[in-house]
Order: C-alpha cells, then structure tokens, then sequence
C-alpha cells in the first residue's frame, strides 16, 4: 500500500538533521500513521458494488467499483468510486423504469478480502456482452444482509441504500431537515450516513466547525460507533443530551415528574428570574465597618448601582464588574469624607477605591450584593431553597418535586434533566472575569501544591514510557517523546475537532444530527440550538414512538420556536428491519397511540407469527427465556420499569452469560434484559417482551412504549405475562407446548 510505504519512507531516514527537518518527519509521519488507520478502518467491505454504464458519455469510464473511500493507483488512474460522489448516485437511485444510464447493477458482498456473494441488478439485458450474461447473480443484496445474524454493533448500509434513503442523504446542506420514520426504516443509519456524505460533499466548510450526533444513551452511542469510522470518518462528535456540558457527569437518577418539570419551556423563565434573586438588593441600607471609620450604602445607591449593571445587558458575572465600580466609587467618596481629605484628584481617587476593594469588609459586601456565580451553583441554591424556588415562579406543588438537600461529598449530584438547565443558567450568567480566577487560584495554591507534584510525577512518568515505546519503534530522535505523551493525554497541540468542540460549551458545529429526537424536552432544544445558530440540523425520529411527558407531541411545536420556516421534511415509509407478522401486531397497538397514524411497510415475510404465553412468575419466565436463545444471535427481554430488577435477576440466574441493564455489555450477550428506554433505538434477532399491560400503564405514553418494544426484533417475537394478555395483542398466538393455551 503506498501510505505504507511513504510512512516507512518517513521512519528510514532517522534521526539526523535540523531541528525544522525532524519536526517535518514529525508531521509526515503523524499525517501518514493517520491516513494508515483511516484506511484500515474501511478495509472491510472497502469495495462493495459496480456499475456498467452504457457508453452514450465518452467522459466516464463504462465500469465503475463503488466503495466505501475514493482510491486511485500511482498513476492517478481511478481504481475506486466513494460512494458519496455523485456519479457513484446511479448505484442507489437507478431503477427499470430510470436507469440513469446504468445497464447492471452489481452488489459484491465480502469476508475480509474475500469475495463470498455476487448480485446482480439488470436493467438493459441488450447491451451486455455474452460473457457478462454469463455471470448474472440474482440474489436481492438487502434482503440477504437483513437476514444476517445481529452484532450487538450498528453496521453500515452503504452497499443496500435504498433510494428512498439515497435521496435523504444526499439532501442540501442548509436549513433544518427532518426525517421522519417508524420502526426499521433505517432512520438511524440514513442519519449516520448523511454525517459521511456532507463531510465528503462539504468538507471545507465542516472541517473547521465538525459535526455534532446526538443519541438518546450511551448504550445507544456505543451501538452506532463503528458506523462512521466503518466510512472512513473519525471526526464526528457523538454525545447524549447529559454529555454536552463539559467537565461535568450528569448519571443521577430522579423522577419522572421532575424530568419532564425540568424539561417545560417554563423552565426558562424560572433560571431567569433565579438569576436576577442574585441581583435583589436588600431593602435598608448596609453598613461596612471599617475599624476606624463606619461607610454606608444607601437603598438608592444600591438601585442606581444594580441599574446601570444590569442596562448594558451583560451576562450576570460580566454586569458585576459595572456594579462594583459604581459602588467604589460611592465608598471612595465617602471614605475621603471622613477621612477629612476634601476634594481628591482623579489619581488620589483611583488609590483610594483600590484600596477600599481590598478590604475584607468591601469584599464581603459585594459578594453578598452581587456575588460571581457558577451554573452549578446557582441550581443548587435554587432547587435547596423553597424561597429561592418562590421567587423564581415555582408553584409550591413544584417545589416539592424539584427540592433537594445540598450536596455531600462524593455525592452523584446532576441529572440528564439538569443539563440544559446548567446551559440556560450559563448563557444568563456569563464567565467569572479571569482575573478573579487566578486570584483563587493563587491563594489556594498551598493545597495544590501536592496534587501538582503527583501530576508532575505521572507526567515524567509518561514520558519515560514514551520514549521506550520510541526507542522500540526506532522512531527515537524523530519525535519528540513529551509531545507524544502529551498526545495521548489529551492536552497536546493535535486535538481534533471533535475534541475541541467536546471541551468547549459555546462550540457552534457546522452541521447538527440528533436521533431519536421525538425524546427531547424544550429546554434540551434550547441548548441543542445554541450548538447550531446556523440551523444546519438532521432531524431523525418518531413522534409516534415518544416515549417522555416532556418529548415532542408534533415537529412543528418543537421546532417552530427556533426554526419556523427554515424546517422541511421527509418520511421513510418502508420498514426493512420488522417482519410482517410482527408489524401486523405492532400496527394494532400504534391505533391507541394515535388513530391516523399508519406503520411503516414491512419488505418482507418469515412465516413465524408472534407468540404469547402466560407465566406464574419471573422464574418462570425465565425458563421460557432460556429455551428462545438464539443461536449465534441476540435476544432481547423488555421489560417495564416496574419490573426490571425481579425480571433481570432470575434472567440473569438462570441463563448463563445473560445481562440486566444497559451498557456496553448488554450490545455483546446473548440474552439482555432492558427497559424501554434502554431499547430504544437498538435491534435484535428475537425479542421477548414481558407484562405488557404494565408497560401500557406505566406511563401517559405506554402505548408508545409498547409500541416500540414490539420493533425491536429482526426474526421473531414472544410476549409473556402473568396477567391477561391486553386485547390489542390478541395476533399473538400461544405457544404449542404451553397447556394453558387450551
């Protein structure tokens, strides 16, 4: 491979020379290294399909391979087409009726840099030669890849797209574009490999700004990850709505009533006014003893004071500067009064206030006035205080669902529901002025002083592994062994992006995707679209499939607020991942949701109707979990909240290797017993969904929740209850060997 051979070429020439020739071999050899793993990224399946074109346009050659990145050889001749560039569209878009010019369509499937199956699309059976009607392979490449076992990892799609999912990829840059879709439409994918296509397409105007995915848990980001690194691209940011505020870890559980209170538009308005209780002047006057001399500040001062902070509009922490100046140069006034030193000139005056801001007595004054405050701090003493919460327009029946003792030690403290709350109370209050944070900084260097030595220490420690690993690789004197171990902490001179955006809260991306976005609050939009002032969104969800109080009911009342007019959408109407038989039982239970709504349409059949059995117990059930293993494949139990923990342990005792609860092990096992919530989003060979009455009352929205826990399964469904089997699912025939079938 040639970027093999340029890396090596790098690494022969040693050490040698000037300090400018070892930082290029510096760069090249970093360039390379990352062009390497790019491409070993996109080895599997690198070459996927081939078109045979008629020869009506001498400019393109007859034959074109399609793959996952453009490639050329050492002459420049085209050896690969990215699927992304519009001649590779005719691959997905061409049909019988508008063959744009293709005569066969040829889908290559592959193990490793083996070829395992070859199908062929016809569409001009005239204009191929003997040999080509020779080799003619008919198998439907979708269909084959939809029976494929699951992995616990979302794969791509890039050689089945569909044309109606081709279309929504390749959608124009701008404006805020919703894709709406009900189970197994490939919303999730289609998003993904818009991400791929638009940086491909506009990659001078992303680069520099990046990408933003968000998803609906971290189970979810850790099931999508390999999908654009499979398409040759690493730059993208993934995260949850608890992951966009930097440096903090929002995993604290609360209550449902809370998160959806916390999730109100109201909201909004509450931080706003908890912020202006920080500026509330007091109602008499304030007296700062001075020792030999007593200074007073009158309400009217106070009011004029906080007036003119408060007039230019600054955030709450940039105002204060305005306030504190008025105040001095009240006190400084004063202070020469008393002092008997008459009229001051303008210098003498300046001393004399910076003297005044000094005193620990002034200080205290004006941080109980007007006091810096974090985000952090400022919901703590809000949500701890019942007058605090008065003011700020809570109703009383509220402040019992949102109060909360202060926080101990250690203590898991923020919710998903707290984040765009923090980001709310951030934009309102500003950044503390640097200067006072290195103040605080220096005076509490003495306890830092042992955690400095300890990092020190880790860092030396770092670098002395560096440069063995440099020495190992005989890149010793090429790179510099701090700058490597600088890299791989993260806080080097080569952050991406991706990681620069991670770390900073005012980051505008050039392009936004959010998945499952039906969940999302109000106020989570409100944060969501600080992170794109360009309205360049993908918008991908089910409003049928709203799972929260506090989620979206309709598009336009989510987005009209932020985007009106600047919103178009389009729909996916095929279900590629729900057989039939599972959508007919799934479409009974979408008619509770909502009468007009109509399920996607299912491409396929399997011949194996859903089943449901009625149990004694969690034990019980569990048997019935262990004799529906798949072999080589995953199933899934679903479970209500309600029932998760006595469902999940005897699952988990009774089958081996089985796992309760989200995360990354729950992608691998065999058998995983999750929530709705946790598996939303997610797909598997077989799914077992259990007391489905209970999901149905569990929420305002369990019909939803129902409705997404019957399309999760790739193959086949059961359902099992203790109680009566809800009449909506009354398709769902018993199992033979179950004697209380009758």
């Amino acid at each position: 491979m040639r970027t093999r051979t340029q890396l090596d070429g790098v690494l022969a020439q040693g050490g040698g020379g000037t300090h400018q020739n070892r930082s290029e071999r510096d760069t090249f050899a970093v360039m390379y290294a990352e062009r390497l793993s790019r491409l070993w990224a996109v080895e599997n399946g690198l070459c996927f399909g081939r078109l045979d074109l008629d020869d009506a346009d001498a400019d393109v050659d007859k034959t074109l391979y399609i793959g996952r990145i453009g490639m050329s050889d050492d002459e420049q001749v085209r050896l690969l087409i990215d699927w992304r560039a519009p001649v590779a569209q005719p691959f997905y878009r061409a049909t019988p009726a508008s063959p744009m010019g293709v005569t066969r369509r040829r889908h290559l499937r592959t193990r490793d840099r083996r070829v395992t199956g070859v199908d062929d699309d016809l569409f001009d059976l005239d204009r191929l030669t003997d040999d080509d009607r020779a080799t003619l392979n008919g198998e439907a490449a979708l269909l084959a890849a939809l029976g494929e076992k699951r992995t616990g990892r979302m794969r791509d799609i890039v050689a089945t797209i569909q044309a109606e999912q081709d279309r929504i990829i390749r959608s124009d840059l701008g404006g805020v574009l919703v894709v709406q879709g009900g189970p197994g439409t490939g919303k999730t994918v289609v998003a993904l490999h818009r991400a791929a296509y638009l940086l491909y397409t506009h990659r001078d105007v992303l680069a520099r700004r990046g990408i933003l995915i968000l998803g609906p848990n971290p189970t979810f980001m850790r099931y999508i990850e390999q999908v654009l690194p499979s398409l040759g691209e690493t730059d993208v940011l993934l995260s949850t709505v608890a992951g966009l505020y930097p440096g903090l870890t929002a995993t604290a559980r609360e209550s449902a009533e809370a998160a959806v209170l916390k999730g109100s538009p109201r909201m909004a308005d509450v931080i706003a006014k908890a912020v202006r209780d920080r500026q509330r002047m007091p109602p008499g006057p304030i007296d700062i003893d001075l020792g030999n001399y007593t200074l007073r500040l009158d309400r009217r001062t106070l009011e004029a004071a906080a007036s003119r902070a408060s007039r230019g509009r600054r955030p709450h922490n940039q105002a204060r500067a305005v306030f504190v100046r008025h105040i001095l140069a009240v006190l400084a006034r004063q202070a020469a009064k008393q002092l008997g030193r008459g009229l001051l000139e303008e210098d003498e005056l300046a001393d004399l206030r910076e003297d005044l801001r000094t005193e620990p007595a002034v200080k205290a004054a004006l941080n109980r006035l007007w006091p810096y405050v974090t985000p952090q701090r400022l919901l703590i003493g809000l949500f701890s205080s019942t007058e605090r919460m008065t003011y700020a327009g809570l109703r009383p029946a509220e402040q019992d669902i949102l109060f909360r003792e202060p926080p101990r030690g250690g203590a898991s403290l923020w919710t998903e529901a707290d984040v765009p709350l923090l980001d709310e109370a951030a934009e309102l209050l500003g950044d503390i002025d640097p200067a006072v944070l290195r103040a605080a900084a220096l005076q509490a260097e003495e306890d830092l002083a042992a955690a400095r030595q300890a990092e020190e220490a880790e860092r030396q420690s770092e670098i002395a592994y560096a440069r063995e690993v440099l020495e190992l690789t005989g890149m010793s004197g090429m790179v510099d062994a701090e700058r490597l171990a600088a890299r791989h902490r993260g806080d080097g001179e080569h952050l991406t992006t991706a990681e620069r955006a991670a770390a900073d809260r005012t980051w505008a991306y050039g392009h936004v995707i959010v998945d499952e976005a039906q969940e999302l609050s109000a106020m989570a939009w409100r944060m969501l679209m600080r992170r794109s002032p360009n309205r360049s969104m993908t918008v991908v969800g089910d409003i049928a499939q709203t799972g929260t109080a506090a989620g979206a009911t309709s598009w336009a009342g989510m987005l009209d607020p932020h985007a009106a007019g600047r919103w178009r959408v389009e729909t996916l109407t095929v279900n590629y991942r729900t057989p039939a038989e599972l959508m007919a039982v799934a479409a009974d239970v979408l008619t509770l949701v909502g009468p007009e709504l109509k399920a996607p349409d299912p491409v396929r059949e399997t011949g194996v109707r859903p089943w449901a059995r009625r149990v004694g117990g969690p034990e019980e059930l569990a048997e019935v979990v262990a004799g529906q293993i798949v072999p080589g494949g995953r199933l899934a139990v679903i479970v209500p909240a309600s029932h998760a923990g006595p469902i999940g342990a005897a699952v988990t005792a009774a089958v081996p290797d089985a796992v309760a609860g989200p995360g990354a092990a729950a992608l691998e096992a065999p058998v995983a017993v999750l929530t709705v919530t946790e598996a939303k989003g997610l797909e598997f060979d077989s799914v077992i969904v259990a007391e489905p009455a209970a999901i149905l009352t569990g929420s305002p929205r369990g019909a939803g929740d129902l409705y997404v826990a019957l399309t999760r399964a790739t193959g086949a469904l059961g359902v099992v209850h203790t109680g009566d089997l809800p009449a909506v699912l009354s398709r769902c025939a018993g199992l033979p060997e179950d004697p209380r079938d009758g």
